[in-house]
């Protein structure tokens, strides 16, 4: 599917200009329920008290009002001849913030012009991720070079950083941070066999770094006020990220797990939902591969899969952890995993609401005021015609998006 996307700009918010916007008739999120009441947005950041002055008044016409969503893993947004169409998705479906953890850095900046704007999609960029040789991404980053769409300059220093040893990391590292990353991408694969796999060519790709250098890098990343966020494939994974002290666990345990054979490494404990609580470690989804966990004709992996991903949610969920949505899925976006959530039934509706428009966002851009409705927060939010909280399909049902004062068509 593609999108147009035109922008009416209400007012010259972004020019830096004086302009007061109201919005009437709209029922505006409260964390709770929904409020009918009159909202201004005066310079892009919300008040309740009618200003001085007000130059445009729009009609929300009943509209359930509820914060912009979040993407809090994919690597959609790059410079190619899709970016228009993938930001006008992003736009059309209400998703004003994502996070891309490992990112080519001339893809990112060919599209500096486009993303981070008043009307535009607020993006932030890993660069490239740290991983040991023959590990996720070089895979990637070969099939690239083989189709003649990457060259090798786009390999080591670029797309991925390869950390074989603290020698490597102590000669790249100054780099790193040189290239001005928005936070640092670690790659976990399967650390309890770190040894094992380390030199055995038969499992390229599916091998992560040495887990006892992970806490040695989030050191240094803190040191440099920059976040770190960990891929990882199972539990040994998530239990080394979260006892090095990483930010973000940028999968769920058996994110790759197709479902069949044994799922004992991706069934998360009590206590690692705990010890991720206590360290105020947030994880990111990324389970639905843009499939409905209730679709018809589900094979038996299929429901397998779906088991172990609803319990593993539910004791994060029960021990309090921070969860946020993302999809990782290449040509889609967290709408996809956000229904597939909605599936699983974990969360009620309103849990799940916040999740992606409150929480997703809050952990994409830490220090903004984003994410709730009320004064002093940027005024950005998009209008449902229905209440998600009776159905969360309602969030499909987009009337109006505005972002920092800017009506979005």
């Amino acid at each position: 599917m593609r999108y147009a996307l035109t922008l009416l700009m209400l007012s010259s918010t972004a020019a830096g200009a004086q302009s007061a916007i109201e919005f009437t008739r709209g029922r505006w999120f409260n964390g709770r329920d929904f409020d009918a009441r009159v909202m201004y947005a005066e310079n892009g950041v919300f008040q309740s008290r009618r200003p001085a002055t007000v130059d445009t008044t729009i009609d929300l016409a009943g509209g359930f009002v509820v914060p912009p969503f979040g993407e809090a893993h994919n690597h959609n947004i790059e410079g190619s001849s899709r970016t228009d169409a993938t930001l006008a998705r992003y736009i059309a479906e209400g998703i004003f913030y994502v996070m891309n953890p490992n990112s080519l850095p001339r893809s990112s900046a060919a599209v500096a012009d486009k993303v981070n704007k008043p009307n535009a999609v607020d993006v932030i960029f890993a660069n490239g991720g740290l991983n040991v040789s023959g590990g996720h991404p070089h895979d990637l980053v070969q099939r690239n070079i083989g189709r003649g769409s990457w060259t090798l300059e786009d390999a080591e220093g670029a797309f991925y950083h390869t950390i074989d040893d603290r020698a490597a990391l102590d000669a790249k590292w100054p780099a790193i941070v040189a290239g001005k990353p928005d936070f640092i991408k670690i790659y976990l694969l399967y650390s309890n066999e770190y040894a094992k796999r380390k030199d055995d060519s038969t499992v390229r790709g599916m091998k992560g770094l040495d887990p006892t250098l992970v806490p040695e890098i989030v050191r240094r990343a803190h040191e440099a006020g920059l976040r770190v966020g960990a891929h990882i494939e199972n539990v040994a994974d998530f239990r080394t990220a979260v006892a090095s002290g990483v930010d973000a666990i940028m999968h769920m345990p058996g994110y790759g797990w197709l479902g069949s054979g044994d799922s004992a490494q991706y069934l998360l404990s009590e206590a690692d939902a705990m010890e991720a609580a206590r360290h105020r470690t947030s994880v990111v989804t990324t389970l639905a591969f843009g499939q409905r966990a209730n679709a018809p004709g589900r094979t038996p992996s299929q429901v397998r899969r779906n088991a172990i991903n609803a319990a593993n949610l539910r004791t994060l969920k029960a021990a309090g952890v921070s969860i946020a949505i993302g999809s990782d899925n290449y040509g889609a976006t967290s709408r996809s995993e956000a229904l597939y959530l909605s599936d699983l039934a974990v969360w009620s509706n309103l849990e799940l609401l916040k999740l992606w428009s409150e929480t997703t966002p809050a952990l994409i851009f830490p220090a903004r005021k984003i994410a709730v409705l009320r004064d002093g927060f940027e005024a950005s939010f998009v209008v449902l015609e229905q209440n998600p909280l009776d159905d969360f399909a309602n969030v499909l049902r987009i009337t109006r998006r505005v972002k920092q004062g800017n009506l979005l068509h």
